[in-house]
């Protein structure tokens, strides 16, 4: 009996010790924190990558749809220029012709409020130098575009400078986010005359 109750006793004071002991608390909480802390890093870091890229994606529409828009004419020269701007403004984040996709287009809206494509040009950047502005596939030049423009954009007899931005972002880490296409696109008017023809010399 009194040794049935040395165990009893014995083993009370293990529990108590072990209960007691906090050395391993530490490691304990480290192994549950550090893959949180580490998902929150990353993937703050991913998402303020994104948003800093779309931003830009915006800023290179609205570039390219206004410098368009300035002139009483575009050679394809200057449209090379352009979409090579897009290249610039996009640093330091990586662009090649598989990463961001720029599209001009002049749009006429007759009196009934059509709106129809007059030319439409894409361009790709390599290396940060663009190449030949080809025709858009998308909306080659007759293409009727009237439910693609904002209805308080259809305004009778008047042209438009439509440009349309696209990048794929690449996350670092595809765990946290995957890749996603970044869009914006952006109208003005001429302003220095009624209409801006291009001319490819």
């Amino acid at each position: 009996m009194t040794s049935a109750l040395k165990i009893v006793h014995r083993g009370r004071r293990l529990v108590a010790g072990f209960v007691r002991d906090k050395r391993g608390v530490a490691a304990v909480e480290f192994v549950f924190i550090v893959p949180l802390m580490l998902a929150l890093t990353f993937g703050t870091i991913e998402v303020s990558s994104a948003v800093a890229i779309d931003r830009k994606v915006t800023l290179v529409a609205r570039t390219l749809s206004d410098l368009v828009s300035q002139g009483s004419q575009v050679k394809q020269a200057e449209l090379k220029n352009f979409f090579g701007l897009g290249s610039a403004i996009m640093t330091p984040y990586p662009v090649t012709p598989t990463t961001l996709t720029q599209q001009i287009s002049a749009v006429s809206i007759d009196a009934s409020k059509k709106a129809t494509v007059v030319w439409s040009y894409s361009g790709k950047v390599s290396g940060g130098a663009a190449s030949t502005p080809t025709v858009s596939t998308d909306h080659p030049p007759g293409t009727v575009v009237t439910t693609s423009i904002p209805p308080g954009l259809l305004v009778p007899n008047t042209q438009l400078i439509w440009s349309e931005v696209k990048y794929t972002y690449e996350p670092v880490s595809g765990f946290f986010m995957i890749s996603k296409d970044l869009t914006d696109e952006c109208f003005t008017r001429p302003r220095q005359s009624d209409t801006v023809p291009y001319s490819a010399t």
